[in-house]
């Protein structure tokens, strides 16, 4: 994934990023990290074209992340995992293929079913999330996000409402899904996850990019920053 940002700037009633410069390029999997608060998730918004920058620009491989071409590539998974209450895990999948890719039912039930499966959730499919734990229901999210077959995933702290059973549960089957070429940009409060998958880490406070490098960085900061940000999260 190659990430370039230019003098990035976002407001909302006050900075929450602050001309961040940043060009990256060659990894697949990139940790965003930082308290909260920090810019974090607003930065991965932006790189998903969820929200347009103050000022700036950002681009993702070459690409202007508000142009239509970068957002039919990304696959995005919330917090919450924002599954339509009233359908089935199944069903919260064929819609969105039926609706927004032009999929028959017969191609939207067979893509839904695969990706169902490659999580884990054969036995889940036909029920609604309310009937399923979170984290079932944060994986039905993640082959949601799958089934359009995005270049890039991007994750904004997809376990932050999970207790540590579930958050492994999530986790893993992230971690699983590397094999599957794909391009992970990523939010997480879970370190050894980060050390683990992440092969690129950025990490930001006060809505500043102050450091960011291979994982080793977490080991070996060179900022006092991260460095107190690490004792607080070990």
């Amino acid at each position: 994934m190659k990430i370039e940002l230019s003098n990035l700037t976002h407001i909302y009633d006050r900075v929450v990023i602050d001309d961040c410069t940043l060009d990256i390029d060659g990894y697949q999997s990139i940790a965003v990290i930082g308290v909260s608060g920090s810019g974090k998730s607003t930065l991965v918004r932006i790189l998903s074209g969820l929200e347009a920058p103050t000022m700036g620009t950002a681009k993702v491989n070459g690409l202007e992340v508000h142009s239509e071409e970068h957002k039919k590539k990304i696959g995005f998974v919330f917090q919450k995992h924002n599954l339509f209450p009233h359908l089935t895990l199944k069903e919260n999948i064929t819609l969105v293929l039926e609706k927004t890719r032009d999929y028959s039912k017969a191609e939207a039930q067979e893509k839904a079913t695969f990706y169902l499966d490659l999580l884990h959730l054969q036995n889940q499919a036909n029920k609604l999330p309310k009937h399923v734990s979170g984290g079932e229901a944060q994986r039905a999210s993640l082959a949601r996000a799958l089934s359009i077959d995005p270049d890039f995933i991007f994750l904004d702290e997809p376990t932050s409402s999970l207790d540590p059973i579930l958050t492994d549960e999530v986790l893993k089957a992230v971690e699983e899904l590397k094999g599957l070429g794909k391009e992970f940009l990523f939010i997480t409060h879970v370190m050894s996850f980060v050390k683990d998958f992440a092969d690129y880490v950025i990490y930001m406070d006060q809505g500043v990019i102050k450091e960011h490098g291979e994982p080793s960085i977490l080991t070996n900061p060179k900022t006092q920053s991260l460095k107190e940000f690490m004792e607080k999260v070990r």
